[in-house]
């Protein structure tokens, strides 16, 4: 009976002690998060319930197994596995509140602050903060973990001895990835390119989506995703649309016959803006800015608050002007001019190489040369 009921007092009450517990928890952090609307860290902290659950629940096993007397002949074993798993956990559990910390702490400024920019720029540092945590986090716990073994804990002297030597050799075995590494915090804390910010990456315009310590990810337009070292940005020039303000100036080209009317598109275009939601209302303009033997070039200058409004309203000003000279002004579009190719002038008689035709044979009807062919003979 003992055999029974000592293995049932220990498993069970440490699975009702870790159950009870964690509501206990959970109750605890609802009230509080509906006493504080004004920060969401209580409502994240419940997220932590189960990595608690199994930390508490591990812990009591680890230290009540030995009493519950069930496979003593593999109680080193199981002990091990035990700290194994409260190791993890305890890890996991770490991880979370630190998540829960780190997006309270943006959450709360992001409702404080007005300036979008300054609000991606911390975005992007706490978004690495975390992953920088979350990762050592990560080594420490497989350390421990691997020191719970005694052949790892006799090689801990030796392995520490050589550890300068093997830190030179890795450092120079992954020389690009820890470039990468000091790069991505370079561009966390050096405020160079933010989560959200509108780039241009060799040619290709997009929106910055995701920041890790070793590679960027900016999604286009066509929704397409462009993945790439965040060491690029350190390295090479690109274009940040986003920096110093979201507004923007576009422009419009036409290529126009030189009998265009400009004063009336200078008119049209006005009304074109104006009736244009996207346009900001800073300014608007048309010039003639160069000319060819043939055309010459027409530029027309709007203005948007941001990358997204700036290209609707250029769409909308070249569709409605060429639609408008079409109707109104055809003759304003570019022509391709041609005319009738003249033949080359006679050859004078003095100059008459060999073999060319006579003045007779010119003389002859359709201006070609008159032969003799001989009968055809079978």
């Amino acid at each position: 009976m003992d055999n029974v009921l000592r293995p049932l007092i220990v498993i069970g009450g440490s699975v009702v002690l870790t159950f009870l517990v964690g509501w206990v928890v959970d109750r605890l952090l609802r009230r509080a998060d509906d006493r504080h609307n004004e920060t969401p860290l209580w409502g994240l902290l419940r997220r932590c319930r189960l990595p608690l659950q199994v930390v508490l629940c591990t812990g009591l096993l680890r230290g009540s197994y030995e009493q519950a007397r069930i496979a003593e002949d593999h109680a080193a074993a199981i002990g091990r596995v035990l700290s194994l798993v409260l190791i993890g956990s305890t890890a996991w559990l770490v991880i979370r509140i630190a998540a829960a910390v780190v997006e309270s702490s943006y959450a709360r400024y992001a409702a404080a602050r007005r300036d979008p920019a300054r609000v991606r720029r911390v975005r992007t540092q706490v978004t690495l903060i975390q992953r920088v945590v979350s990762a050592v986090v990560g080594v420490v716990a497989a350390a421990a973990m691997l020191l719970t073994f005694p052949a790892m804990r006799t090689a801990g002297a030796s392995l520490l001895a050589s550890a300068g030597i093997l830190g030179i050799v890795a450092g120079i075995a992954a020389q690009s990835t820890l470039g990468n590494l000091f790069a991505g915090l370079q561009i966390a804390f050096g405020d160079m390119v933010r989560l959200g910010d509108t780039v241009v990456v060799d040619g290709e315009w997009g929106t910055v989506d995701e920041i890790t310590l070793t590679f960027l990810t900016v999604r286009t337009w066509d929704e397409r995703r462009i993945t790439m070292p965040v060491s690029y940005f350190t390295s090479k020039p690109f274009e940040n649309w986003s920096r110093g303000g979201a507004q923007m100036t576009g422009t419009v080209f036409f290529h126009l016959d030189h009998r265009a009317p400009v004063p009336e598109m200078r008119e049209k275009l006005a009304e074109i803006v104006r009736a244009c939601p996207a346009w900001d209302g800073r300014a608007w303009g048309l010039d003639v800015t160069d000319t060819t033997p043939t055309t010459m070039e027409v530029r027309a200058l709007v203005t948007a608050k941001d990358p997204d409004d700036i290209w609707t309203v250029r769409v909308t000003v070249r569709e409605q002007l060429i639609r408008w000279l079409t109707e109104e002004h055809p003759y304003a579009l570019p022509r391709v001019t041609t005319a009738q190719a003249s033949l080359p002038p006679a050859i004078p008689h003095q100059v008459r190489g060999p073999g060319a035709p006579s003045k007779a044979d010119q003389d002859q009807p359709g201006g070609g040369t008159v032969s003799a062919r001989a009968p055809h003979r079978r």
